[in-house]
């Protein structure tokens, strides 16, 4: 064995031994550089001179930064406090309709809060079950999530008893592709949700223990 191949393997070994873990601290990093521009506006009412470097002009101070996601923590938490009272809920419910009347904007926020419904626990509008259908093409499967099952309306167009089938793309499942397929082609997985989300966000490497497929 030359030096080289014993170099490459070495390499390779530790590319493997350490990639996992560079690319959770770049994500991490990610995340609170995002989570970060989000929140320093909530110290607006701080002169920038104080909060930022450069006299104001330059990027705000780290300990300025974590005080503003401090702050935030506060007002989320203070939020969640209010909607277990009449008033809380009322005033929550007051600006959903406001917001949902300006025109652009409600679709925005409409969509997003439709999606963060969809991935909520106990949720009208969660994913129900788990399942295997054939999908892109017959003969191929695809993972999936039923997330309706009443249509009696597109049931009498099609024939038959259709479910509604959220086929989620990897490893990004917030998008994806909504199909209707007769219930006698859908398998359901013995799988929570929250396995078979994990294993369409791994590539399929994460496989979860789960009883074998039974048809409805």
């Amino acid at each position: 064995m030359t030096v080289t191949t014993r170099w490459r393997g070495s390499f390779l070994t530790g590319l493997v031994v350490l990639l996992p873990a560079v690319i959770t601290l770049a994500v991490i990093k990610w995340l609170v550089g995002t989570i970060s521009s989000l929140t320093d506006w909530l110290l607006f009412f701080l002169p920038q001179r104080w909060t930022h470097a450069d006299g104001g002009r330059g990027l705000m101070f780290w300990y300025w930064s974590l005080a503003a996601l401090g702050l935030a923590a506060v007002l989320v938490t203070l939020v969640g406090v209010l909607t277990r009272y009449y008033i809380g809920k009322q005033m929550i419910a007051w600006l959903d309709a406001a917001i949902l009347r300006v025109p652009l904007l409600n679709k925005i926020y409409g969509t997003i809060k439709q999606v963060n419904e969809a991935f909520s626990t106990g949720s009208k509008t969660s994913f129900k079950t788990v399942v295997l259908v054939e999908f892109p093409r017959e003969g191929s499967y695809s993972v999936g999530f039923i997330t309706n099952d009443q249509n009696e309306s597109l049931d009498q167009r099609a024939g038959c008893k259709l479910v509604n089938v959220f086929i989620p793309t990897t490893p990004n499942p917030t998008s994806g592709f909504l199909i209707l397929v007769p219930v006698d082609k859908v398998i359901k997985l013995e799988m929570s949700v929250a396995e078979g989300i994990k294993y369409i966000i791994s590539l399929g490497s994460i496989s979860p223990e789960c009883a074998p497929p039974r048809k409805p």
